[in-house]
């Protein structure tokens, strides 16, 4: 990649905690001047995605925004773990037996639509691991030659760890003090026999009989699988170059994982990530969220409670070095914030709403919603390390100045309407324009420019009750006016009445 005079970008100010540095350092100046690369770690799917998942997707769709904003290309590449230990165990263990190759597209088909339920932006490629044996195979056989890699006796391939003078440098770990480099789930007495050290990881495990035959590759030194950390340094690799300037993740894949990335792209001599960046995780009354607490919260079941917008502003206006409490008074807070926030949005839309019906000036699209200038407090908070209470801090105020504005009688419809843009401009960044397409429907209650034919209906249907509630308050029928808000409500459609008449929204 290359970039031209005319190509020229704004310059980057962003400074980012980096995990191997210890420090908040400049990302600038990047591998390419004008482009940020990016490599996420994305899902192994096992199993549904849960809250903690979508945390780590969220806080990077933040970051990838901002640095949007900025006036940077960004490429980023979020990997699917499709072939793994747990999707062959639990594949097997369905009742009945699942193909692990049909468990890993049921699970990953349910992260997609996760991702697109709470607004996070398609990556710019999203790689799966069965996709790229060869180029695995291939950095395999360059740790071999150099000397970084050994064959054990039953066809597994090992990455020696006392080869490499660097490993532990991004945890700041000594090998002597270390008992395993493997995640506790990869420990497999098979695999640990053939080990020279046990301290060394699986770069290649060897076919099992008792695994199924097509979860296994040919290779030059035997037929099996790769190992969980190949992947992510093949696949950086193919996508973004030997080099590439953010390597992002969650915190608890420190180690062993990302340190065993770097080791085995180090020792193929690539340079590799240039920064690390870690969100922490999701605790739940003060424990990690964990399957084995019985408190993981499943994404699927939560959509069915709460409207995705609250689930997000929850996730993903908490420092993403900071851990989320999740908990009912959490959503509550944030479900609270979010009605004021879309609630003035949508007050400065029909106020300023043009009289033959068409859009106001508050319906800018995104585009120009995106080239207002933002308050310098705002891009101070943003470009330090993502410091999301100081951006926030401006979003109230600026929510307070659009309430203000709505409140006066002497206010004219332009002020009115910038402060609205403002509103929305920040929100924009993380991912919460409540007039942004992810949530535009559900904000307009359905005529907001959504082609759902579905949608289209429900608005059809309810605004007929509406009009039917309208003409029993005019009549003084309060009876049937409650009625029919009562049966709105219990299908789950919150009625809103306002100077402009009544509006709606889903529960």
């Amino acid at each position: 990649m290359s970039t031209s005079v005319n190509d020229a970008r704004p310059a980057l100010n962003l400074r980012l905690y980096d995990t191997a540095a210890r420090a908040v350092v400049p990302l600038a100046p990047t591998v390419t001047p004008g482009t940020v690369t990016i490599y996420l770690c994305g899902a192994t799917v096992q199993g549904s995605p849960h809250i903690g998942h979508m945390r780590s997707a969220i806080a990077f769709d933040v970051l990838r925004r901002w640095l949007t904003r900025c006036g940077q290309n960004v490429v980023l590449i979020r990997n699917v773990t499709d072939i793994d230990d747990k999707i062959l165990t639990k594949s097997a263990a369905a009742a009945p037996p699942v193909p692990w190759w049909a468990w890993a597209q049921r699970h990953e088909r349910e992260f997609d639509v996760a991702y697109q339920a709470l607004g996070v932006q398609p990556p710019t490629y999203e790689p799966r691991a069965t996709g790229h044996i060869p180029e695995m195979i291939d950095l395999v056989q360059r740790l071999l030659d150099a000397g970084h890699a050994y064959t054990g006796e039953t066809g597994n391939v090992y990455f020696d760890v006392r080869s490499l003078p660097d490993y532990g440098a991004l945890t700041n770990q000594s090998v002597d003090d270390l008992a395993t480099t493997e995640d506790d789930s990869q420990l497999d007495a098979d695999v640990e026999a053939d080990k020279r050290d046990p301290r060394d990881f699986a770069l290649w495990k060897a076919a099992k009989p008792t695994e199924p035959a097509d979860a296994a590759w040919d290779a030059p030194w035997g037929r099996g699988r790769p190992g969980w950390h190949l992947e992510c340094s093949a696949m950086s690799r193919r996508y973004l170059g030997e080099c590439f300037d953010i390597h992002g993740g969650g915190i608890d894949l420190r180690f062993p994982h990302h340190e065993n990335e770097q080791a085995q792209s180090h020792g193929a001599g690539w340079g590799f990530a240039r920064h690390w960046v870690h969100n922490a995780w999701v605790t739940v009354k003060g424990e990690k969220m964990s399957k084995s607490l019985g408190n993981s919260l499943v994404v699927s079941e939560l959509l069915n409670r709460y409207d995705p917008a609250v689930l997000r502003l929850a996730l993903g206006t908490v420092h993403h070095r900071s851990t989320v409490e999740f908990s009912e008074e959490t959503l509550a807070d944030a479900a609270g914030l979010w009605e004021r926030l879309s609630g003035a949005v949508m007050r400065a839309r029909e106020v300023t709403a043009p009289g033959d019906g068409g859009p106001g000036p508050v319906d800018a699209p995104a585009a120009a919603v995106r080239a207002r200038a933002l308050p310098e407090q705002y891009v101070a908070a943003m470009d330090e390390d993502l410091n999301l209470a100081g951006a926030m801090a401006v979003v109230h105020a600026t929510l307070k100045r659009l309430n203000t504005a709505l409140a006066e009688s002497t206010s004219d419809a332009t002020t009115v309407a910038d402060a609205a843009l403002d509103l929305r401009a920040q929100l924009d960044v993380l991912g919460l324009d409540p007039l942004a397409e992810a949530w535009r429907g559900r904000v307009l209650g359905a005529g907001g420019g959504t082609d759902d034919a579905a949608v289209r209906a429900l608005d059809r249907l309810v605004a007929g009750l509406l009009e039917q509630r309208a003409q029993a308050r005019a009549a003084k029928d309060w009876a049937r006016a409650d009625a029919l808000r009562a049966e709105l409500t219990a299908a789950g459609v919150v009625v809103e009445d306002s100077a402009a008449g009544a509006r709606w929204h889903l529960a």
